[in-house]
């Protein structure tokens, strides 16, 4: 059998194909004249179609018409925090013959918008324009479409929840890493919304996990009242660190991401990954009909998400007052 004819799940450079409980028959490939292929890129572990958001991917997909071991071919790639991987990755997919990529992270988006591949961003990638992936949101150019992240909104937004927990905040940790352009751009949207509301802020910029020993001693010697991280596969790999450090000095944090919340993290605000997968499941499916990403403009999620972990808290000593739990739109108990 041709190696066109094999759904493979790749993990990293060399990646092997899934074994024969994931890879579809001969049969169920013949039936369909075209096998759609589409790839997934992240600088974190790579996504699975059968949990999480690839989940999501492939079941929007279904829905629409493309169903896996079908008419339907899955890669997927995930660098596994090492972004100097990124590029080299993409290039596999390119290899692959994808269709369509759909990325998480800005490094993920550049190298697919760099390698020419018809490219849905999911999540991850900051503000398209200001990160020069995009010549307008309304009219992308190029070869990138997908989901906008309005980060100034959500800083403000997660911000003003530290703020409601902690009315007396006045100092706010912020994590973030320097080498992703995207978050870095995000962490400004998050001290310029500080600013407006009068509370300082203390940066955290990382680089590799090494530094967080760094940032956790720069709060030791000059205390915050909350930490706000922002996510990226670094952060988002040195999670734990971060709910340690905040438990152990009794510190409200919030994440941007719900599963970061149901992984032990205090409480997280962020877009509905339901609905953005699902809505890049829909833009792909129209870049497998023809049409050219240039032509697809930018979406904004219209779904955001309150979850506080009240395990989290009681463990850790914080109270949180029953109003505040109450605007919650999920509660981890």
């Amino acid at each position: 059998m041709k190696r066109r004819d094999f759904l493979r799940l790749g993990a990293t450079a060399g990646a092997a194909a899934l074994g024969a409980a994931g890879t579809p028959s001969r049969s169920a490939l013949s039936q369909s004249a075209k096998i759609y292929r589409v790839g997934t890129l992240t600088v974190g572990p790579p996504i699975p179609p059968t949990a999480g958001t690839g989940r999501i991917l492939i079941e929007g997909l279904r829905q629409r018409g493309y169903t896996l071991g079908q008419n339907l071919a899955y890669e997927a790639r995930g660098a596994a925090g090492n972004v100097r991987q990124t590029a080299n990755l993409m290039q596999e997919l390119k290899a692959a013959n994808v269709d369509v990529v759909v990325t998480v992270s800005y490094p993920a988006a550049a190298a697919a918008k760099a390698s020419g591949v018809p490219t849905v961003i999911a999540s991850g990638s900051g503000d398209p324009v200001k990160t020069g992936l995009v010549t307008s949101l309304a009219r992308p150019g190029g070869n990138v479409t997908g989901i906008s992240d309005d980060a100034a909104a959500l800083s403000t937004k997660r911000l003003g929840l530290l703020k409601q927990l902690s009315p007396r905040l006045h100092k706010v940790a912020m994590l973030w890493n320097k080498d992703d352009l995207g978050m870095s751009q995000r962490y400004d949207a998050s001290a310029k919304a500080a600013q407006e509301m009068g509370v300082t802020v203390l940066p955290l910029g990382v680089r590799e996990p090494d530094d967080f020993n760094e940032a956790f001693a720069t709060m030791d010697s000059s205390p915050p009242d909350a930490i706000l991280m922002v996510s990226d596969s670094l952060t988002l790999l040195n999670r734990r660190r971060v709910f340690d450090y905040a438990a152990l000095h009794r510190l409200p944090a919030i994440y941007e991401q719900d599963f970061v919340a149901h992984d032990g993290g205090l409480m997280s605000y962020g877009a509905d990954q339901k609905e953005s997968f699902d809505r890049a499941a829909a833009l792909v499916a129209k870049i497998f009909q023809g049409a050219k990403p240039a032509d697809l403009p930018f979406e904004l999620p219209t779904r955001y998400l309150l979850v506080i972990n009240l395990k989290t808290a009681k463990a850790t000593g914080i109270s949180l007052p029953p109003d505040f739990v109450a605007l919650a739109d999920e509660v981890i108990e």
